[in-house]
């Protein structure tokens, strides 16, 4: 039977009766507009203070350094919309950013030369962090920037933070989720976490999917994306808490991409782990608080679409934990202020430090 009629009745024949309690006509009672609400622009407002809008999650390539990778330059243009506005046209990126609520974007280059030799490696780096200064420079504003690392190189990396934090004026760094699947949590990169506390300089993790996993991902639905980017963050995030990394460097500033993967929509689980299965955890790592008490310590991005997703990621990691995040100019979320008015939750101080004021104060910027 199709019709909802002819469901009840059947429902109701087998001892259950569909009853909508008076749900469905106060729903259809409520006054509705017929127009969504306006979208915002600058200056942002809440409760009558303006705010400076921060997105940490912003994108840009130069075509100097992409012509080192030769033959593979093709392979590293993202092929999705908005990828020719990665190459800034300085008006129409401001034209955009004005549109979208946003003051300030803090730029980034995902890791294409992580299988480059050295030398390349080294001048892919130097021409981003270089070009990533002057434009923050030229317009200092409305921008600043993560420095690019040759990371598969650690101490070459911790020479190229050193310089773009102390004479390039770059906010640290963008790193990805892994080095070609090398997971962070190795003793090689501790030398790149260390100067990275020193200086006080953030670490961007953002994801470039699972390698091991591209057989899996064939099929329809972008899954190396969708379903790799996400997890590869989580992989990160999970390696750097379970081998002690966090401990080592617990002044460590990590801000996860895609509002940190998957590991806050399922963090309790970790706290479970190692008494279940001991023989699967590592006698000689000890860690100094519970699994889920390391999410409050990291940082992440609001990118998580809606405002259920936002308000859970908040109460799991905490409004001092979260700033705006977009992907520009990806269209992954194209109004990221209007999704954290969005999220009725938030009270105003929550929506103040998401907005803006959580990166201004990690970030070293004025708020």
């Amino acid at each position: 039977m199709t019709t909802r009629r002819g469901f009840i009745k059947h429902a109701g024949a087998a001892g259950t009766v569909f009853c909508s309690c008076g749900l469905l006509d106060a729903a259809r009672a409520q006054p509705r507009s017929s127009t969504p609400p306006p979208l915002r622009t600058r200056p942002v407002m809440v409760n009558g203070k303006r705010v400076k809008t921060i997105d940490v999650h912003a994108h840009c390539l130069f075509h100097e350094s992409l012509a080192l990778m030769g033959d593979q330059a093709d392979r590293v243009r993202p092929k999705t919309k908005g990828a020719e506005q990665m190459f800034i046209a300085l008006e129409e990126r401001l034209e955009a950013m004005d549109a979208m609520a946003i003051d300030m974007e803090v730029l980034s280059i995902n890791p294409f030369w992580y299988r480059k030799d050295r030398d390349t490696a080294a001048e892919i780096v130097r021409i981003n962090n270089e070009k990533l200064a002057e434009l923050c420079a030229q317009k200092p504003d409305r921008f600043a920037a993560f420095a690019s690392l040759a990371l598969q190189y650690p101490d070459l990396a911790v020479t190229q933070l050193e310089t773009a934090v102390k004479k390039l004026g770059l906010r640290g760094a963008a790193i990805g989720g892994s080095v070609v699947g090398d997971h962070f949590a190795e003793p090689k990169y501790h030398p790149v976490w260390a100067r990275a506390e020193e200086l006080g300089a953030a670490l961007f993790i953002h994801p470039q999917s699972v390698p091991e996993l591209a057989a899996r991902f064939h099929g329809n639905g972008w899954l190396s994306n969708t379903v790799g980017n996400p997890l590869e963050t989580t992989l990160a995030l999970q390696h750097l808490i379970f081998e002690g990394t966090l401990d080592e460097f617990p002044g460590l500033k990590i801000i996860a991409a895609h509002g940190g993967g998957y590991l806050p929509s399922y963090a309790p689980r970790d706290d479970h782990a190692c008494f279940v299965s001991p023989q699967n955890c590592n006698p000689n790592i000890h860690l100094k608080k519970k699994p889920t008490e390391y999410l409050n310590q990291l940082y992440y991005d609001a990118l998580v679409f809606t405002p259920e997703a936002l308000r859970h990621l908040v109460a799991q990691v905490g409004a001092s934990q979260v700033m705006l995040g977009s992907d520009h100019p990806i269209p992954w979320e194209e109004h990221p202020v209007d999704h954290v008015f969005a999220t009725a939750t938030l009270g105003d101080d929550d929506k103040v430090a998401i907005l803006g004021g959580n990166a201004a104060k990690l970030l070293g910027m004025n708020a």
